[in-house]
């Protein structure tokens, strides 16, 4: 996991039966539960995520090589 201002990068292994959709919107509501909790948290509209996302596979790509992708988001270069 690794995040900016205004969205979450994941990295997310589920069994492939799971319907993306249904994963994300599940991730999006315990998580939105969890930090309304826990925080003051400031929302637009009173949805703390938006509706939108992007999933995207990585195919035969060495888990370490999307491992650092995701945590290097970030960093300058």
């Amino acid at each position: 996991m690794n995040s900016e201002d205004d969205h979450v990068h994941l990295l997310v292994e589920y069994p492939p039966k799971v319907a993306v959709a249904t994963l994300v919107n599940s991730l999006k509501g315990v998580s939105s539960r969890l930090l309304r909790k826990h925080y003051r948290v400031r929302t637009h509209r009173n949805h703390l995520w938006s509706p939108l996302y992007l999933a995207a596979s990585c195919g035969g790509a060495p888990l370490e090589i999307v491992r650092q992708y995701v945590e290097q988001q970030r960093r300058p270069g």
